[in-house]
């Protein structure tokens, strides 16, 4: 399961050096399309939980998923981490379709940080360990052999996010807000070419949440910065340089596009059944009752 991690480094060139300017975000660009789903839905017995949905992903762009609670954000995000098959419809990941691929494969690709990811993190582990075991794909250090490589990129992420100096402390001795960035170091781990981040600010206090959407910024500002996609149900939680946003609202995908297009008080207020005033500072989107 690691040699596809290890080639990765290998094919695209990258120097394995302990230099740490070069040891946080190198994706291999392989592709333009990032992800497709055609005709993509799911259902349950006879209820129709998701579709239908026609959403592409392309190379750099930033995407947010908005919507109401319920309305199929964390299953989407699902259907992207190819955690979940869909009933009916297609899906292609990194030009590879779901149900004709080695997902094991092709999971070490796809980032993923979620509540249900964060589940499987012993409390009693290392930090450095919590990120550096993500190479196997594994929870828990055991007899792993990690190199050079893996350490200091281990580091180098940590760093990135803000959490170097919290890599001796066992990860049940962070705050929240340290947790969080230490999973989504953990998401970064194998270089993976597409970023998936479920809520990643949901539970923070304002100033942890503020803390965590500059580092999003400025990781996602560098060009080699993998494609990513957040689900959140709140705005304000949308960090500087998203670049494309996707309202969903029962299942259905009431609107997508470039986020200055979508994110309205129009499309807000229509989506989440209130009156919504939505304006933008700085890159950044705000919300409250329109008067």
């Amino acid at each position: 399961m690691r040699q596809g991690y290890r080639e990765s480094q290998l094919n695209n060139g990258h120097n394995l050096g302990i230099k740490m300017d070069f040891a946080v975000s190198f994706c291999s660009m392989a592709t333009q399309s990032i992800a497709q789903l055609s005709d993509v839905h799911l259902r349950r017995g006879d209820k129709t939980i998701l579709g239908p949905i026609n959403f592409t992903i392309s190379l750099g762009e930033r995407w947010v998923v908005l919507g109401p609670n319920g309305a199929g954000k964390s299953t989407l995000l699902q259907i992207l981490g190819t955690q979940i098959f869909p009933t009916s419809g297609t899906v292609t990941i990194l030009d590879k379709a779901m149900g004709s691929v080695d997902l094991f494969e092709l999971r070490t690709r796809i980032g993923v940080c979620s509540a249900i990811n964060a589940q499987a993190i012993p409390l009693d582990e290392k930090v450095r360990d919590v990120v550096v075991t993500a190479a196997y794909a594994v929870s828990g250090r055991w007899n792993e052999d990690y190199d050079l490589w893996d350490e200091s990129r281990a580091l180098a992420l940590l760093t990135t996010f803000g959490v170097r100096e919290l890599g001796d402390r066992m990860y049940a001795t962070l705050s929240e807000g340290e947790r969080k960035r230490v999973q989504i170091a953990r998401a970064l781990m194998t270089d993976p070419e597409i970023l998936l981040l479920d809520e990643p600010a949901g539970g923070l206090d304002v100033g942890g949440r503020e803390d965590l959407l500059r580092r999003l910024a400025s990781y996602s500002a560098d060009p080699s910065a993998p494609a990513s996609v957040l689900v959140t149900h709140h705005i304000e939680e949308i960090p500087v340089g998203t670049t494309h946003a996707l309202l969903l609202k029962n299942g259905v995908v009431a609107v997508s596009g470039p986020a200055s297009q979508v994110i309205t008080s129009e499309h807000i207020s229509a989506v989440f059944d209130t009156p919504i005033e939505v304006s933008s500072q700085s890159g950044r989107f705000f919300a409250r009752t329109a008067h």
